[in-house]
Parts: C-alpha cells; structure tokens; sequence
C-alpha cells in the first residue's frame, strides 16, 4: 500500500508538471501578446512594457516558464513599478488587474466551491445511486419505466433552467425560501444551509440522472456474475446479497465519475454560481475571463487540474474499499 500511495504520488507529480507546460504554453506562448491584450488596445507602449514586467513575460520563454514553477514552489517576486512585490509559495501569479495574489484570491473563494460542489455531489450520489438500485431491483416493471422517465427528463434539462424554476416556485411564488446568498459555514450553519440548498438540489436533479442510469446498467451486470448466483444458490437474503456484495461490485464506475465530476466542478460550476450569487472560483473564472486577467485564469486551471489529479487519486484507493476484488499494485 505504501509503495503504491508513493508512486501515484509521483504520477501526480508528473501529471501537474505535464499539464503546467500545455497551460503555460496556451496562455503565454500562443500567438499574440499577452501583455497587449491585458492592459487593453489603448495602452501606450511604456504601459504594455510595464505589464510585460509586472507578468514576468519579459524573458526568454525558457526562463519564463522556470519562473512559474519556481513561483510554485519556492514562491517569486514581482515588479509593481515603483518597487517589488514578493509573492510567498505555492505563487500562482499577481493579478494585473486588482494587485492581489492569484493564490490568495483563490483560497478566499475555494469554501463557497467546495461546499457547492461537495453538498450537491452528496445529494446526487443519494438520488442516482438509489434510483439506479431500484431501477435494477425493479427491471421490467411499470415503477422501473417511470423511474427512467423520470432520470432521461433530468439528464436532458439544463442545469439554468431547473435553477430558476426552483428560484421562481420556492423563492417567489411559494415563498418557502430566503433567495440564496452565501453565508461561512462558520458565521451561521443554518444560514450556510439554507443559502446553498436551492443551488445543490439544482445541481443533484441533473447530475444524479447519469448516475442513476449509469448505476441501474453496473448492477444489473454485477447481478448477472456467477459469483452473485452463488451466493443466492446458498441461500444469502437478497437485502444482504444486493448491499454487501452486488452493490459494492457495481460502485467502481460510480466512483470513476464521481471523481470526475467533482474535480471538474472546482471550475466549472459557472452557471450555477451566477445565478445563484455566489462568490466562488465559477464567478472569478468569468470575470477574469471578460477582462483578460491571465494570471488569474491560468492559476484557476492549474487548481482544477490539481483537484481532478487529487480527485482521481482518492477515487483509486475508494476501488479497493468498495470492492474487494481490486487489489492496489
């Protein structure tokens, strides 16, 4: 176990080093200067100069790109004009446009993310997974067509439009809840709650119909094994059979996606962030977006590669614990 968590370490490593280059290179490398397109058309030549300084772009490309990851891990100065601003490891860059650390305006939007992402993600792994076992259970009935009904409906709606649905029937119509806005887990638990409940469910109606389908076609081929067969030839009830062991069995794409999706999450739960209000990455990414502010952009990319390698990580040790058949080599 230790050797495996020591060389998937090192492929973590690898791949985050992999993915710096393809970043650095988009963004800073591609035809264009970056530097003109972040000061804007108007800018005299003195300003795009400066810029050019306050990005680090003024280099060759090869000290450039040492620069970066020499921010990253040891962290790395930068010229403000009129002195010499230090930015401490793990340094993403310095946004041009506000002054502040990349590094730091990520870490004060990260908790709205997180607890975006990790409270739908818990609904939605209890609405699919749940209906995908029922629908397995249930295969050729009347309660099994609906239940597919009911999880192609969601899979087809897009994620806005649930969103202001939910807004305008609970919020304004029925009046049964505050309009979000985000409040620290911290401050005010309840608050936290109730301020992400709409944005979670809008979120778990339509990933939980991929999962539910996705789990509903993994148990009905793990209930199809010889192993299962025999268990239920030796008279194990079929609560047990279907928790303990075909359930268990099914989980390992369940797993695979999950991990998918909710490194993903970290950067692309645009939609759902603006039309709620919520302060997260999804809003900063826009943002940095519209106004070109590369630094922020390529630091916000480099966080979500960083959580989809972590996420997929977890996910390869979550196999053996889900199923005993996997063994870690």
């Amino acid at each position: 176990m230790r050797e495996y968590l020591i060389r998937r370490i090192l492929g973590m490593g690898g791949v985050l080093l992999a993915l710096s280059l393809i970043v650095y290179a988009v963004f800073y490398l591609a035809p264009g200067d970056p530097a003109q397109l972040a000061c804007g058309l108007k800018c005299s030549p003195a300003q795009v100069h400066q810029v050019r300084a306050q990005l680090g772009i003024d280099d060759p490309v090869h000290l450039q790109y040492a620069h970066f990851l020499q921010g990253i891990v040891t962290g790395r100065d930068f010229s403000t004009g009129t002195g010499v601003l230090h930015c401490p490891a793990p340094c993403l860059g310095v946004s041009y446009r506000t002054g502040e650390q990349v590094t730091g305006m990520i870490v004060d939007r990260l908790p709205v993310t997180a607890s975006l992402a990790l409270g739908a993600m818990a609904l939605w792994l209890t609405l699919g997974v749940g209906t995908g076992v029922l629908s397995a259970l249930r295969r050729g009935r009347w309660s099994e067509r609906l239940l597919t009904v009911l999880t192609l409906a969601g899979n087809s709606v897009p994620v806005f439009v649930i969103a202001l649905l939910l807004l305008m029937l609970f919020c304004a119509q029925l009046q049964w809840l505050p309009f979000p806005s985000y409040v620290g887990l911290g401050e005010d638990p309840q608050q936290w709650f109730w301020g992400l409940l709409l944005p979670w469910v809008s979120l778990a109606l339509v990933e939980s119909a991929k999962y539910a389908r996705l789990t509903r076609s993994s148990m009905l081929e793990t209930l199809a094994e010889d192993h299962i067969r025999t268990f239920r030839a030796y008279g194990v009830g079929e609560r047990q059979l279907v928790t303990r062991h075909a359930l268990r069995g099914a989980l390992t794409p369940v797993i695979a996606l999950s991990a998918m999706d909710l490194g993903t999450m970290f950067g692309s739960a645009v939609l759902t962030e603006s039309l709620f209000g919520l302060p997260g990455l999804g809003r900063l990414l826009v943002y940095s977006v519209n106004v070109i502010d590369l630094p922020v952009v390529v630091g916000l990319v480099m966080v979500t590669g960083f959580c989809v390698v972590l996420a997929n990580a977890v996910a390869d040790v979550l196999y053996a614990v889900a199923d005993r058949r996997v063994v870690l080599s």
